[in-house]
């Protein structure tokens, strides 16, 4: 099992919006793209935003890095920095 639950990323993610407003992350997909994205700029040379423990796997550090909110998903709409391109 995962921990923490795709539910909570996604209620980590959508934290910020108004109600009202369309959520920034709607399924399980977008949260499995966004972790694994970043799991890969990590295997690149990216330096982790998190703590990490000695032999922890890039994906694991990525969904941590979600939840405590140190990566951010952008919507359709919001323009990419130059580091998530990559």
């Amino acid at each position: 099992m995962l921990h923490p639950s795709y539910s909570d990323l996604i209620k980590v993610v959508n934290q910020d919006v108004e109600p009202g407003e369309e959520k920034i992350v709607n399924s399980r997909y977008s949260i499995v793209m966004a972790t694994a994205k970043r799991a890969r700029q990590i295997i690149g040379g990216h330096e982790p935003m998190v703590r990490i423990k000695p032999g922890e796997k890039p994906l694991s550090i990525a969904v941590e890095e979600l939840r405590q909110g140190k990566i951010k998903i952008l919507g359709e709409e919001e323009p990419q920095t130059q580091q998530e391109q990559e």
